[in-house]
C-alpha cells in the first residue's frame, strides 16, 4: 500500500486553497501513483473569525470541496482522505474529515472529538469550541483489505481514542492537523511516534505549514509517516510539499507478534 501526504499552507481564500489542493493531488498521482492520498486539517479554508469560518463551511454533499474531492478520487481511481473542512448541519458546525473511495463515493465521515481550547506559550489563544461542535463517533474505513482509523490534530493528545481505533482493527491511522509551531516543535514528533508505538500501526500525520491569519499564527508542518515500531520512514521539509511511502503491511503483523501488547491490556 502506497501513501502520499500533501502538506499545505492554506489561507483565507477558499477557491485558491482548493485549486492548490487539486494541483498537488494531480502531481502526487502522476509522480507516485499512491493508493491513498491525505490532505491536512482545514485544507480548504484556514482563516479567523467565527463568521468567516462558518461562512466557508459546507452542507454535504453539496459543498465545493466535497464535489472536488469526490471527483478527483473517481478520476484517478484513488482513495482521498480529505483532511478536514467545516461541515454545516442545521445550526451546528463540525471539523470534519471526509474520505472518498476510488469510485468517488463517500467512504467515511469523522467529526473531530477533542476541540483545541488552549492558551499557547507565547500569548496566542485558540478557542475551537467557539466555532465548532464536538463529534462523538470513532470511525474507520477500508482501503482494500487495510483498515484505516480517523483522527484530527488535537486528538493526538488523547491515547484512549487511538486504543479504540486499534481495537476496531486499524492497521493505519491518519491524523490531518494544523499543529501550532510552539507546540509542534516539542510535541508533534514525540506524540506521533508514541501513538504509532502504542497502537502498532502505521501513523500518517499530515500538517499545515508556515504562517496564516496574516502572519499572526504559524503551523509546524513536518508531515510524516511513522512505522509500527515508531521509526520515521518519510517526512516533508519546512515548505509546501508532498512526501510518499510504501507501507509494509507484513511488518505490522511482525511487530504485533513480537510484542503482543493488544493481548495484555488490563485497564478498559
Amino acid at each position: 500500500m502506497k501513501v502520499s501526504l500533501i502538506q499545505m499552507n492554506s489561507q483565507n481564500n477558499k477557491a485558491e486553497n482548493l485549486k492548490t489542493a487539486a494541483a498537488m493531488i494531480e502531481k502526487a498521482v502522476a509522480e507516485e501513483a499512491p493508493d491513498l492520498i491525505v490532505l491536512p486539517e482545514y485544507y480548504a479554508y484556514l482563516g479567523e473569525g467565527r463568521d468567516n469560518i462558518h461562512g466557508n463551511g459546507e452542507f454535504f454533499p453539496d459543498g465545493e470541496s466535497y464535489k472536488l474531492m469526490s471527483g478527483l478520487a473517481a478520476k484517478h481511481r484513488v482513495t482521498i482522505h480529505a483532511g478536514s473542512v467545516v461541515e454545516r448541519e442545521g445550526n451546528n458546525h463540525y471539523n470534519t474529515t471526509l474520505v472518498f473511495g476510488p469510485n468517488g463515493d463517500e467512504l467515511a465521515r469523522y467529526r473531530k472529538i477533542h476541540l483545541f481550547d488552549v492558551d499557547v506559550p507565547g500569548g496566542v489563544s485558540y478557542r475551537e469550541s467557539d466555532t465548532i461542535s464536538r463529534g462523538q463517533d470513532v470511525v474507520t474505513y477500508k482501503v482494500g483489505d487495510v483498515t484505516v482509523g480517523c483522527a484530527i490534530c488535537y486528538d493526538i493528545r488523547f491515547p484512549e481514542l487511538f486504543r479504540k481505533l486499534r481495537d476496531a482493527g486499524a492497521d493505519v491511522i491518519v491524523l490531518p492537523a494544523a499543529f501550532t509551531l510552539m507546540t509542534g516543535k516539542d510535541h508533534w514528533e514525540a506524540l506521533a511516534r508514541a501513538r504509532a508505538i502504542e497502537t502498532q500501526t502505521y501513523f500518517l500525520a499530515v500538517g499545515q505549514v508556515l504562517s496564516h491569519a496574516d502572519g499572526k499564527k504559524w503551523c509546524w508542518g513536518h508531515s510524516m509517516v511513522i512505522d509500527p515500531w515508531g521509526h520515521m520512514v518519510a517526512q516533508c521539509s519546512d515548505k509546501v510539499a508532498t512526501t510518499s511511502a510504501r507501507l509494509d503491511l507484513d511488518y505490522i503483523e511482525h511487530v504485533r507478534r513480537n510484542v503482543p501488547v493488544a493481548q495484555h491490556h488490563v485497564l478498559a
